[in-house]
Parts: C-alpha cells; structure tokens; sequence
C-alpha cells in the first residue's frame, strides 16, 4: 500500500476530442503519466499556467475524476474502485475557486454544518464542529450572519470551514484565491496555513500566486501533463530561467534579487521574503 496520503502512479488522464456536430474525432491527454507522493500533514503547492493540467490533476484527488490510465491513491484508496468512493470524498475536501459554488445554506453556521449533517453526524457534534471550524479560520463572530453580507474572503473562509468540519485529513484547494483582491488572498492562506499545524490535515494548493507558495514544503510545476519541476520553494524559485521558459512568474523580491545578482552583486539564489533581501544587502556592506 503506497505511504502517502496522496500516491499517484504513471497517472493518466484522457478526454473524448470532438467536431462541431459532437463526434470524437480522437483524444486529448491532460495528464500524462505522473508520479507524485504527498506525506499527510505536508502543505504541497502545485504550479502551472492555464490549460498546465493542475485542476485536472487536483479533481483525481477527490474522484471527481478516475484515471484512464495508471493509479491515484488517497489514503491508500484506490480511486477508481467505486465502492471506496464515499470514503475518498470524506478523506480529501475541496474547495474551488468560486465559493458561491459552494455555499448552500441562508445562514453561515447551517452552511457549515450542511456537510456533517450528510455525514450523519449526531446533532450536539455538529454544532461543536461548526464552531470549532469557524475559530479556526477566524469567521465565528460571522456564524449567524447570511453569507450575501460577506466579502469574497470571507466566504472563502466559509467554505473552507464547510469542508474542515466534516473532518478530512487533507484539504485540496483547486486556485482558492483567483477571485480574491490581495488581501483576501493573504487571509484565506493564512487560514489555511493555521488549520494545517493546529490539525495535522494535508494541504494541497493549486495556485498561479507564485506568493501563496513560498511556506510550502514541495512544489510542484506542471506543463502540458507533465510535472516538469519539483523541489522546496527556494529550489524551485532558484530556477529562474526555466519556470519563465514554462510562462511561470516568480516573487518580486526573488526577481529584484535575481536582477541584483545578474548585476555583479553577491547575493544567493532563490530569495523568497523581502526580509531575506534586506539582510542579503545588508551584510554586503
């Protein structure tokens, strides 16, 4: 049984191409053979611009889709025997990119526990869940609130909470933040980065914000169904050259510091925080 909460092995995934009048006229490969191994309670960032194969490779995690080829573990679950479906979907949570798609209820807290009530969760644990999920990601004095009156991070935070009271132990976020201002990124991560180290769960982002990535533990770069980088966020982003050549971004501060370095001064490769940079300079003095 493989080790990891997510194992994928020579991971394949096709879909049907066809012409105007809906007829196949052959196959479109958008994940091609992938291996990858995600310990439980790591925070893992996958990259990759659009149409890279990464929302493809995320909806495997939770069987929203099975391989056509080669074998997606969760927990040790093979995704495509359909009897473990259940118990794949309660062990990996989503939350997409639009929280609207995924908030139900007219009130916050009966949104939350709309899923532990699925689960056939007893009454008084629900509500004990509802609002141990709202603390943690800082939305309990919102509880009775309607979720219209809230902001896009705000709901954000809500659906996180949604999927973190039906308790899975990992949680794949598919690009939470795309329709998010900066500061709505910044506390929907946060949030996020707080649940991980107070509950242990895996953290799988999906992210094009080259910001949201620098705390990750491996990172992974995808291009055309491919994972065609992998490593810690400061080897990754050491690679200046070859993440642009797959028409990836990095930090500012690592470009500053890049463009710095390529000017003759001696600071290392693959700064990731404007605090590094400034100690960098510094001892340069």
């Amino acid at each position: 049984m493989p080790a990891g909460m997510i194992h994928a092995e020579q991971l394949i995934y096709e879909y049907d191409k066809r012409d105007d009048e809906g007829n196949v006229i052959g196959f479109e490969r958008a994940i091609d053979g992938i291996d990858i191994d995600i310990p439980q309670g790591s925070f893992v960032a996958i990259l990759g611009h659009n149409g890279s194969g990464k929302s493809t490779l995320a909806k495997h995690m939770n069987a929203i889709l099975v391989p056509t080829g080669g074998t997606m573990w969760v927990d040790g679950r093979d995704t495509k025997d359909p009897e473990q479906l259940w118990d794949v979907r309660q062990t990996a949570g989503m939350v997409f990119q639009n929280p609207d798609n995924q908030i139900i209820g007219t009130v916050v807290e009966e949104d939350v526990g709309f899923g532990p009530e699925n689960l056939g969760v007893p009454t008084d644990e629900i509500w004990q869940r509802v609002e141990d999920s709202l603390k943690a990601v800082g939305m309990l004095e919102r509880r009775k609130d309607s979720p219209n009156k809230l902001s896009g991070g705000q709901k954000q935070r809500v659906a996180i909470a949604g999927v973190l009271a039906m308790e899975p132990k990992c949680i794949v976020l598919d690009e939470p933040t795309a329709m998010l201002d900066p500061n709505g990124r910044k506390e929907v991560i946060r949030a996020v980065e707080k649940l991980r180290k107070r509950k242990h769960v895996t953290v799988i982002l999906i992210t094009h914000y080259m910001e949201e990535v620098i705390d990750a533990d491996q990172v992974f770069v995808m291009d055309g169904g491919h994972i065609v980088m992998h490593g810690t966020p400061r080897e990754i982003f050491s690679r200046v050259d070859e993440l642009k050549s797959y028409r990836m971004d990095v930090p500012q501060v690592t470009m500053l510091a890049e463009t710095l370095r390529r000017q003759g001064l001696d600071l290392p490769k693959g700064i990731l925080r404007r605090e590094e940079l400034v100690e960098a300079l510094c001892r340069l003095r």
